[in-house]
């Protein structure tokens, strides 16, 4: 592992980076982790899924100060479907805490960061896109994300008795034992291999959310979902102790090099605005908020001061930036409230205390 800055990067040990190419969309490149098997073993490499994103591939060079290379490309605007805000919101003092001076984090530089919004009459959002019977990039994307090669592994297999599974040259692997299912389904409809059909009609009935934000283009995309992949959360932020630029994106990237799927920025305190630009413009990885604990940031963390429009500016500050899913804190059911008189800690959610 080499070091950039505090930033690790580098391929893991025993493993390499691997790309798999769409079919119906043949310029997505959709990464995967080759693991080696010990020659004794006369086994091919396992495949994993990966969400490390660029940082573990050794061809890619990481400055952090320009952002992660882009990944989603440019089909809804030549579509029509997105156009640049003409007039953004503008960073207000509040949005980080009222920091100046020493105490302000440094500005990312989002000059190449363009705002986009949904042009009215036109699908933007998956959903939509699922309702109307596209198959999206993103779609075929998280389809042989999925399927973790296995479909080659099947075919290869047909193809020659005793064979299943190909290398990187297209040679083929020694083992007669057939690819198997991935243990117990518990009542859930997954099928041998995940098509983007299936994504889309999933998708298309309320199931299965694919997080990506039209302000992400960074992101590699992924599906969360029953009948798909487990996935994992990982939880990073400042707070009113400790608000660093360095330690944020370094916890971001460690994270997702130990296999966080999507990444959650719980910031408290101050620069809030500020650190979140570089988390998300160095995120392959889908980022998620609760606004409640930035609006009241805003208001001085007097919760009787927060208003719908408040929270209202906060969720279009942070969509803007590129936030890919929100946390919302709608409601306390009034039976609720008099069982947490006693508890020494009161109610435990943060943004349950709030409301």
């Amino acid at each position: 592992m080499k070091e950039t800055g505090t930033i690790p990067t580098g391929e893991r040990a025993g493993s390499r980076k691997v790309y798999v190419a769409g079919e119906l969309y043949p310029d997505i490149r959709v990464p995967f982790r080759e693991v080696a098997v010990h020659p004794s073993a006369n086994e091919p490499p396992v495949t994993i899924y990966d969400s490390s994103g660029p940082y573990t591939d050794p061809t890619v060079t990481i400055d952090i100060t320009k952002g992660l290379p882009l990944v989603k490309s440019s089909w809804q605007l030549d579509r029509g479907d997105i156009a640049p805000v003409l007039n953004p919101r503008e960073v207000k003092p509040e949005d980080n805490g009222h920091a100046s001076g020493k105490n302000l984090a440094p500005r990312f530089d989002t000059s190449r960061h363009k705002v986009f919004k949904g042009v009215e009459g036109r699908p933007v959002t998956q959903y939509e896109y699922a309702r109307a019977g596209i198959i999206t990039p993103e779609m075929e994307y998280v389809a042989i994300r999925e399927n973790l090669r296995r479909e080659q592994v099947k075919s290869a297999g047909a193809s020659e008795q005793g064979t299943v599974g190909l290398t990187s040259t297209g040679t083929l692997h020694p083992d007669p034992t057939p690819a198997p299912r991935d243990g117990e389904s518990f009542g859930a409809s997954i099928p041998d291999f995940v098509t983007p059909e299936f994504v889309r009609s999933e998708i298309a009935r309320g199931r299965a959310i694919i997080p990506h934000n039209i302000n992400h283009p960074e992101v590699e995309p992924m599906i969360i979902g029953r009948n798909f992949l487990v996935k994992s959360n990982a939880n990073i932020g400042n707070s009113a102790v400790l608000s660093s630029v360095d330690d944020e994106v370094d916890k971001l990237v460690w994270a997702t090099r130990w296999g966080a799927d999507n990444v959650m920025d719980l910031s408290t305190g101050r620069n809030i605005h500020n650190i979140r630009d570089w988390i998300i413009r160095n995120s392959s990885v889908p980022i998620g908020t609760v606004p409640i604990y930035q609006a009241l940031e805003k208001v001085n963390g007097i919760a009787e001061d927060l208003t719908w429009e408040v929270y209202r500016d906060t969720l279009i500050e942070q969509a803007e930036q590129g936030v890919d899913y929100f946390t919302i804190h709608a409601g306390v059911r009034l039976p609720f409230v008099p069982m947490t008189a006693n508890r020494v800690t009161g109610i435990v959610s943060r943004g349950g205390s709030i409301m």
